[in-house]
């Protein structure tokens, strides 16, 4: 696929400018920073994609200002009474230090962290991380199996990893969906929003007229998952979807 990027400076204002062979123009802006992006069909001239930008300034400075104000979360040092969150509930953090193999137990309203003895917080951050993702992939596979029913696609592999700019990704030639480790902490139905969503795009790549009359399909409330995901407090890392 040809693709052509630009930097486009309205006044103080920077617009990151995507060509590519689509149909439509689209607008967007992506916490937590609230960058705007553009895409637009290669076709277009840059002026046409000026005037377009300039018509929705009104608009952007308003999610600019809605992501720059909304809540952050803070840096975790993986110590004890820390709250961490698991799919969606908020558990207090007890670190367990013993000279044994290192293991994360969920146990009523807390998470055990057991680790040898001065362990650094990188490491047992990498450990809670390795948890989480063991997690997802005990939970996702059976979503997956049911939705795959449901839409009449297969789904060929999946993959958990840490992403800066997406919740998912989809790879519609290989069949691949790729979900954001943050959703092991954030609620189950959230997690499957994003699931249907990758999923759709083996149906219809693009998020145009089709793409959504599928998502209302098979998700009638998905909207409203998205609101409450976008609701969430944003990690001090850069998520977003």
């Amino acid at each position: 696929m040809s693709i052509k990027t630009h930097k486009m400076m309205l006044g103080e204002l920077s617009v990151d400018v995507v060509q590519k062979d689509i149909k439509n123009i689209h607008l967007s802006v992506h916490p937590p920073t609230g960058r705007v992006r553009i895409s637009a069909p290669l076709r277009m001239n840059l002026d046409t994609i000026r005037v377009f930008a300039i018509s929705r300034i009104s608009w952007i400075k308003k999610q600019q200002s809605k992501l720059r104000s909304q809540q952050r979360e803070t840096p975790r040092d993986y110590i004890t009474r820390e709250s961490h969150y698991y799919l969606g509930r908020r558990y207090l953090l007890n670190v367990v230090e013993e000279n044994a193999p290192v293991n994360v137990i969920l146990k009523h309203d807390k998470i055990q962290l057991h680790i040898r003895p001065d362990t650094p917080t990188e490491k047992r951050q990498t450990i809670m991380e390795e948890w989480y993702r063991r997690k997802l992939k005990e939970i996702v596979p059976e979503m997956i199996a049911e939705w795959e029913k449901k839409m009449r696609v297969k789904v060929v592999q999946f993959g958990i990893k840490k992403m800066r700019t997406r919740w998912g990704t989809c790879n519609i030639q290989a069949k691949r969906i790729w979900l954001n480790l943050e959703l092991a902490k954030k609620p189950v139905h959230c997690l499957e929003y994003i699931l249907i969503h990758e999923m759709v795009h083996l149906l219809e790549r693009r998020h145009n007229e089709r793409f959504m009359a599928y998502m209302n399909k098979f998700l009638p409330q998905w909207r409203a998952y998205k609101e409450e995901l976008n609701r969430f407090p944003i990690s001090h890392v850069e998520w977003n979807y």
